[in-house]
């Protein structure tokens, strides 16, 4: 690729690979970045204003909707190490490229699928093509930019990954009023080809220049240790303890500590998994995970909420819940400069309290008749995920080398989509239980879940549904202020608290 194309300038910075474009291409670049992880976070939740279209068309059980909603994030989940690591070796935007053409072909594959099972597996390769596009991003981002271009550039990134994530039932809603299910899954072929072409034109290759030998075993355990434990916690959710759940737990454990134990002989491992005995590298990732967990879980069932028991159309239910990503994105002001002022730790720990707060407000607001009470509510979760998502994925990143950063940003990513799969399968999971709990006599078609009751035509039955239904919306939003809470407690005493310097943000931590 030509200077003159990329405009490069020499940079000096080791790890990276390759020459850094002037300080114009490079925020041209983050916007390329900013576009896939948009695209990432739209497509875990965009499907959920199209539960009920998609239960008329394909006729799913409820344990096929939560597989539809989260075998994407299981997906991605295990796969992010592994990718993590390719990426650090083959080139950061070569991976990139390889990951958005997969999405592409992935996404026609979903759009047209025939059958529930066909939907599922169509899902399941787009989480393996989006596992490819996340570690990629970040660490490139990791890469183009210091000190504090670096934490507006993340925040941006963050901002776009939780907004992202808000705007799914946005994008749903207004395809749902004039298309079919698939127009969620088709909308992403045109943005495909804007970012594979952006990326050619405007992104940097970098890489890992010693990077050593590629670990096929490692890959294989943290595939082998991710997936099963995810799978037992959403069999243990959904239906109690049993033999399945058990060997799946088993295994999935044995893996991970086999896994743990590999990386610490290596010379070249997957992850250094050293780096989590820095509070500022643990106790991040870890509040990124439950953050993430109450989000995400919260917008599966919430847009059933909007238009099942509110009576909202898709596009309307889906203005409604732009609270949320308006307030995640206003973060991005003042997200850094809190940092600087306040210290990681508290200012984590504060978002989380608020998120809490916000959920708590919601287990309130949602038997209320007015959307008044609904809209502060979304607007404390919001600004609330929006500072503990920023800052914790700015302190991760800030706390390793340059040269491993697709494997840092692997791991952030791994604990961003555990927590989407795990709050939709086990929030998904508690609702279900506790939806049906509340409806001991009704037909089977109506305990199945709220949109197959409103199938039945039996107004009687219906209004039971829905006073069940919003029962267990606040028994879930509850347990997840009780989360959020308790990781706002962690994040407070364990993530340091020294203000960051202008030159880095992450040398205080």
């Amino acid at each position: 690729m030509s200077s003159s194309l990329l405009d490069r300038r020499p940079s000096g910075r080791s790890g990276a690979g390759a020459d850094v474009p002037s300080a114009r291409r490079r925020w041209a670049a983050l916007a390329v970045l900013v576009l896939a992880v948009v695209l990432l976070s739209v497509d875990a939740t965009v499907l959920a204003l199209a539960v009920p279209a998609l239960s008329a068309a394909l006729s799913p059980s409820a344990e096929q909707l939560l597989w539809i909603g989260d075998v994407y994030s299981f997906a991605l989940a295990g796969l992010l190490v592994t990718m993590g690591g390719v990426a650090d070796r083959i080139g950061r935007r070569r991976l990139l490229v390889i990951g958005a053409t997969a999405f592409g072909v992935a996404s026609v594959l979903a759009a047209f699928a025939p059958s529930t099972g066909w939907l599922i597996a169509a899902r399941a390769l787009l989480g393996v093509a989006g596992a490819t596009l996340m570690p990629s991003t970040l660490s490139i981002i990791r890469n183009l930019f210091d000190g504090r271009q670096r934490t507006t550039a993340i925040s941006i990134w963050s901002a776009a990954a939780a907004g992202g994530a808000a705007l799914g039932p946005l994008v749903g809603g207004a395809l749902l009023e004039h298309f079919w299910w698939g127009s969620v899954f088709l909308i992403n072929v045109p943005i495909i080809v804007i970012i594979v072409v952006g990326a050619l034109l405007l992104v940097p290759e970098s890489r890992d220049p010693r990077p050593g030998a590629f670990d096929l075993v490692s890959a294989g355990l943290s595939l082998a240790g991710v997936v099963p434990l995810v799978y037992a916690v959403k069999q243990v959710a959904g239906h109690g303890p049993s033999v399945h759940a058990l060997v799946a737990a088993v295994v999935g454990v044995v893996a991970l500590v086999t896994f743990v134990r590999r990386q610490r002989r290596l010379a070249a491992p997957l992850i250094d998994v050293s780096l989590f005995a820095r509070p500022a590298f643990s106790g991040s990732i870890l509040s990124n995970l439950v953050s993430v967990f109450a989000f995400s879980g919260l917008l599966f069932f919430f847009s059933q909420y909007l238009q099942l028991v509110r009576g909202y159309s898709p596009l309307q239910a889906g203005l409604r819940e732009l609270p949320i990503t308006v307030a995640s994105i206003a973060v991005i002001a003042v997200a850094g400069r809190s940092a600087r002022r306040l210290g990681y730790g508290r200012v984590i720990g504060g978002g989380l309290f608020l998120a809490s707060a916000g959920m708590l407000g919601l287990a309130a607001a949602e038997s209320a008749p007015s959307y008044g009470w609904v809209a502060a509510a979304l607007v404390l979760v919001g600004l609330g995920v929006g500072f503990s998502f920023t800052l914790s994925t700015d302190a991760v990143l800030s706390s390793v080398p340059r040269e491993r950063a697709g494997s840092a940003s692997a791991v952030s990513e791994t604990a961003y989509e555990l927590g989407t799969a795990l709050g939709i399968a086990i929030l998904g999971s508690l609702l279900s239980v506790l939806y049906r709990r509340g409806l001991p006599d009704a037909a089977p078609a109506v305990r199945e879940s709220l949109a197959s009751a409103s199938g039945t035509g039996d107004a009687l039955q219906l209004a039971d549904a829905v006073t069940s239904f919003v029962h267990a919306m606040q028994v879930t939003s509850v347990v997840a202020a009780a989360l959020l809470a308790v990781a706002g407690v962690i994040a407070w005493r364990v993530i340091p608290s020294g203000r960051p310097t202008a030159g880095s943000p992450g040398t205080a931590l």
